[in-house]
């Protein structure tokens, strides 16, 4: 029978460490509860679990400081972690999401719903883990190397292989300037510091400007796993994004919301600020 897999609980609120211990061990899996960041801490470094649930408001050491510190761990790359934070405390999901937590949870929760996040973020991580060894050549292939090569490294490309045009690695879209190459974006000549997924999305919408995309088609066209994420994770990394254009040009709205639709970039944006 195989090992029931490891959830280590970081919460310091005992109340809802049995409510999180009793759901989990009803569903198969097997809790660890850590109530202070020090133990968890601990108890990752001496056994790396299948998925961590960190609470945000610990009380010797912050949720997202406690997050940053088991990253550095040995084993970690491979352990998807989920953030529990207060529902009044939007800041606190978004920090969390930018900072790579698989997902969040907001108090009170629903216990069912939080095991449901839980068995979707393991689901989505093995898959990925099974494409990585896919990857992997044969055993006795007789190259030599460590992955296959790439087709445009090997050979030239066919008439038949999808090329993008080298000529024009970098293109002006209004006050936005794409740079794909380096997957950079500029706004009013100056770079935007953006995650993978708000980089994702803003090339969407401003390759389209005016084209209304619903929450589905972001999920879809950005996100690795549409199937395994949430409207609300759209809506989070959104917010991001206007809070760091509206750096740049405060008085600037680029992105709408089409109320219970989704987002389009606007069409008539200033040229200059």
């Amino acid at each position: 029978m195989p090992p029931k897999p490891r959830i280590l609980i970081a919460e310091d609120e005992s109340a809802i460490a049995d409510t999180l211990r009793y759901v989990l061990e009803t569903d198969g899996f097997l809790p660890v509860w850590c109530p202070t960041a020090a133990e968890a801490i601990a108890r990752f470094r001496a056994e790396p679990p299948a998925l961590a649930i960190l609470d945000v408001g610990l009380p010797d050491m912050n949720g997202f400081e406690l997050f940053k510190r088991l990253q550095a761990l040995p084993g970690a790359a491979a352990v998807p972690m989920l953030f529990l934070t207060a529902r009044s405390d939007e800041i606190d999901r978004v920090v969390g999401l930018e900072l790579g937590a698989d997902d969040y949870v907001a108090k009170p929760f629903s216990p069912r719903e939080l095991v449901a996040r839980v068995r979707s973020i393991l689901r989505r991580t093995a898959r990925r883990t099974d494409g990585e060894m896919a990857d992997e050549p044969d055993a006795g292939a007789s190259n030599g190397m460590d992955r296959a090569t790439p087709p445009s490294l090997s050979s030239p490309p066919s008439s038949s292989d999808t090329v993008a045009p080298a000529s024009a690695p970098v293109s002006q879209r209004g006050p936005f300037q794409l740079d794909t190459e380096r997957m950079q974006i500029r706004y009013y000549g100056r770079p935007l510091e953006l995650s993978r997924y708000e980089y994702g999305l803003l090339r969407l919408l401003v390759q389209r400007p005016g084209r209304v995309f619903t929450r589905d088609e972001l999920l879809q066209q950005v996100w690795d796993d549409a199937s395994d994420s949430f409207d609300r994770t759209v809506d989070a990394h959104v917010k991001t994004l206007r809070a760091k254009l509206r750096a740049i040009a405060p008085e600037v709205e680029p992105i709408r919301t089409l109320r219970g639709t989704g987002y389009a970039l606007n069409e008539d944006l200033p040229a200059s600020t």
